[in-house]
């Protein structure tokens, strides 16, 4: 069976669905954070920080983010797509997509396996879920 692989704008509108929704999760955070009198500027700013930084890594690791359900993709290890990524491979996976940005994505369209450079750092391939489960 032939893997299929996502296009770009599956990709980009998985990462928009997850930004919109870490920007959800710090209005709900903040406001119950507002709850509660001379909550410190330092737990806010840890808070929120925790949360970028701990969203994807942590999501991909034990399965997908709301961006990748939604989208039917998932992030796998390039050397066996049938297994998560580890960890090791999203945090590594992570700091170099959000220190590229969109410069990532370029190289999606000129290899079979439409991987970003992140993909390629981490060693980790998109693959759309199938149908199947």
């Amino acid at each position: 069976m032939e893997k299929r692989y996502p296009q770009l704008i599956d990709r980009i509108q998985s990462t928009f669905i997850d930004t919109f929704f870490i920007i959800i999760l710090m209005f709900v955070f903040a406001g119950i954070l507002d709850r509660y009198e001379r909550v410190p500027d330092w737990v806010r700013i840890v808070l929120f920080i925790a949360l970028i930084i701990a969203y994807e890594p942590l999501c991909t690791t034990l399965g997908f983010t709301l961006g990748n359900y939604i989208k039917g993709i998932r992030v796998r290890k390039n050397s066996d797509e049938t297994k998560r990524i580890g960890l090791l491979q999203a945090l590594i996976r992570y700091p170099v997509k959000l220190f590229l940005g969109w410069i990532s994505f370029l190289t999606i369209g000129t290899n079979p396996k439409k991987r970003a450079i992140h993909d390629i750092a981490s060693g980790s391939v998109m693959i759309k879920q199938s149908t199947a489960g």
